[in-house]
Parts: C-alpha cells; sequence; structure tokens
C-alpha cells in the first residue's frame, strides 16, 4: 500500500504530461485549452473549387516548435500517407512552420491562402487555430484545426481533436443505460479540469443522470488528500464517481484513497474521462479494476499504426491520426466531385467520414463527433464492454 501511495504522489508532482505517451495525449488538451477569443467569425460557407485540378491545402504545422517538433513530423507523415490513399483525386499539400506561434500561425495561413490554398489543416495549438481562423475569414476559407478545444470553434473554424464532451457522452450515455441515475464529479482545480468538469456535466444532463455535486481539489499531492473526505462523502450519494484527470495526473493516487475512504469500486462505479490504458502500466492500478473509460475503435487504430509503421519505420505519435483524418475527409469530399465540396455545408454532412480510429464528422457549431468504445479494466487488460458504432444514429451517439 506505502508503495502504491509513493508512486502515486511521485507521480502527481511531475510536470503536466512531461513524459512518454501520456505527455503527447496531454499536449493537444491543455495546449488547446488556452482561455482564447471564440473564432466564430466569417460564416465559413467556404470556396468554389475545380475537382479536376489538383486542390491545394494548407498544412499548418509546429515543425521548428522544439517541444512540438515530433507532433508536427508525425501529423505531416500522416497526412501524405492518406494523400498516397487517395483514388482518383488530386490533392496538393503544401505544409508551412507555424513555429508554435499564433502570430506566426497567422501569417503562414495568410502567405498559404494568398498562395491559393482552398481549405487549411492545422494547426496543432487552439490559440494559433483561433488566431488563424480570424486572419483567413474574410477569404472564406475554411480551418480543420488539429485542436480540441470547443471554445474556438464556429464559424469558420472546426477542431478536430477528440473533445471531452464526445467521450463524456459516450461514457455518460453508457452509464444512464446500465441504470446509474446520478454521479459525482471528481475534478482537479486547473484550466483542463474545469473544461472536463463542464463537459461531465453537460454530457449528464443531456443522458438524464443526476450530479451529486462536483468535487474540485487543488494540483498537488496535499490537495489531493486534503479534498478527499469531501470527495468520498459526496461519492456515498452517488451511483458513479466521474474523474477528470488521467494517469499522468492525479489518477493513481485518487483510486487508490477513494477505496481507504470507504468508496469500494465494487459498489460505486468509477468512470475516467481520460485513457486509462495510456501509459499502459494504468492498467495495473487496482483501483482502475473495473472501471469504465473510452477509446477509439482499436481494430482500426492497430491498422493506422501497422502502416504508418511501414511506410515510416517508427510507430505514430498519438495524434498523428489526426492528419490522416483531415485528409482523408477533405478528399472524400473533393472526390464527390462537386466545386462546393469545402464549404461549411458539405464538411457538416451528417454521413461523416470513416477515421484512423472509426467513424467522425464534423458539426455546424466547429465540433465534432468520434465514434468510442466503452472498456473496462479486468486482470489488468482492456476489455470492450460497448464497441464503438460504426454508423451514426445508433445507440453510441
Amino acid at each position: 500500500m506505502f508503495a502504491v501511495l509513493s508512486a502515486a504522489r511521485k507521480r502527481l508532482r511531475l510536470p503536466r504530461f512531461a513524459r512518454g505517451a501520456a505527455a503527447t495525449l496531454g499536449l493537444i488538451a491543455l495546449a488547446a485549452c488556452e482561455p482564447v477569443q471564440i473564432g466564430g467569425v466569417g460564416g465559413g460557407t467556404g470556396p468554389r473549387i475545380n475537382t479536376s485540378r489538383p486542390v491545394p491545402v494548407a498544412l499548418l504545422v509546429p515543425k521548428s516548435d522544439a517541444g512540438a517538433g515530433a507532433v508536427a513530423r508525425a501529423l505531416e507523415n500522416a497526412a501524405r500517407l492518406a494523400v498516397a490513399d487517395l483514388d482518383g483525386v488530386q490533392i496538393d499539400l503544401r505544409v508551412y512552420d507555424t513555429a508554435g506561434n499564433a502570430a506566426t500561425a497567422a501569417a503562414q495561413a495568410q502567405q498559404a491562402v494568398d498562395a491559393g490554398a482552398k481549405i487549411i489543416l492545422g494547426p496543432l495549438f487552439g490559440e494559433a487555430a483561433n488566431a488563424v481562423g480570424v486572419q483567413v475569414a474574410d477569404d472564406n476559407v475554411n480551418v480543420l484545426s488539429f485542436s480540441n478545444n470547443p471554445s474556438i470553434a464556429g464559424g469558420n473554424v472546426f477542431v478536430l481533436g477528440p473533445t471531452f464532451r464526445n467521450t463524456a457522452d459516450r461514457l455518460m450515455g453508457f452509464a444512464a443505460r446500465q441504470g446509474k441515475q446520478s454521479v459525482t464529479v471528481v475534478y482537479p482545480d486547473n484550466v483542463e479540469g474545469q473544461f472536463g468538469k463542464g463537459a461531465i456535466e453537460a454530457a449528464a444532463g443531456a443522458n438524464g443522470v443526476r450530479v451529486v455535486a462536483a468535487e474540485g481539489f487543488d494540483f498537488s499531492q496535499q490537495g489531493v488528500i486534503a479534498a478527499m473526505p469531501r470527495i468520498a462523502a459526496t461519492a456515498r450519494q452517488s451511483d458513479a464517481v466521474f474523474l477528470t484527470s488521467n494517469a499522468a495526473g492525479a489518477l493513481p493516487l485518487l483510486v487508490q484513497l477513494l477505496p481507504e475512504n470507504g468508496i469500494s469500486p465494487d459498489a460505486t462505479q468509477y468512470i475516467g474521462l481520460a485513457r486509462w490504458d495510456v501509459p499502459a502500466q494504468t492498467l495495473s492500478l487496482p483501483g482502475v479494476q473495473g472501471g469504465w473509460f473510452a477509446l477509439p475503435d482499436q481494430t482500426r487504430t492497430a491498422n493506422f499504426a501497422s502502416r504508418y509503421q511501414g511506410a515510416y519505420g517508427t510507430a505514430p505519435h498519438p495524434l498523428a491520426g489526426l492528419g490522416f483524418d483531415g485528409i482523408a475527409a477533405i478528399g472524400a469530399l473533393v472526390g464527390a466531385g462537386k466545386s462546393d465540396a469545402l464549404t461549411a455545408t458539405a464538411l457538416t454532412q451528417s454521413s461523416g467520414f470513416q477515421g484512423t480510429g472509426g467513424i467522425f464528422r464534423l458539426r455546424a457549431d466547429g465540433t465534432n463527433e468520434r465514434a468510442l468504445a466503452v472498456a473496462t479494466v479486468r486482470d489488468n487488460k482492456v476489455v470492450i464492454l460497448d464497441p464503438a458504432p460504426n454508423r451514426f444514429g445508433t445507440a453510441g451517439f
């Protein structure tokens, strides 16, 4: 017990997403959660294109940003892999370096549009995506950002990144179908935690689940310990506890202290907003056994990883699939041969697109819906409880 507690506390003291796969998954979430101005300007109707000629697409990635260069390379690699997959569709992919800077991103976007780009794929960070959307709004060009920040979505800006709300909706809908009627939300009192809390509360309301309370804690070891009696008291009145934290944050400590404070996972369902299989050693934590979390279609994810590995000799970055998805969507629309293929109306077609982790579609408000499976942890292994749906309008959406 003491060893687990020590490990959990040590993990909690690490800088946010400082290492490994958990670092890269958090990069988009936290960097995209900057409180930036909403980019809902310009209407985002989109240009007319000639589908009989190569369609210029601008890819904006932070190639020279020391902290995000690996992500940039992976996004570009995946986008090129998707271009090579297109049958009968010609995409002229042009890559621009944002340097991870919003002003640079806006300038590069304008340069791309002036050179003929009909749509922008990227950039990665929320602040840069917002700046790009504002910059090219008057040029009638849409932006498919890699961000997952819903506050920048709208108008000519769409976010491709998996959103907290999409994940929360999937899990809360599943919980409701399993008879869970009440939930306690547990979140760190920081930007990411606030975003997660809001997503869970909205999803609970949409699925008829009562939020008993949302219990926050200071993002520190002592903050978790100090808040635990209050969290446990509320959780005793709930069918489920919904945790926003991931393995690089407070999750290991929370799932240890909850049972020690009388909240047994055998009696109260633990639910996680984050991936509990990343990193893989998280699956061995006693407290996550029997918990629920969401993840993309693993067969499709594995197929993409295998193809990427074969093409580039290395495993894809966890965010690489967003580059592939963006090109796949653009290619599918251009392939229909219509001049309005890159307008907002076309981009938000209800049938959606096939991505690296399953089906997805863009919404009129600039956010997205992605098919997710619901999984649990059993004997330190991922077990799928409810597969990711393969079409919209079915259970799971």
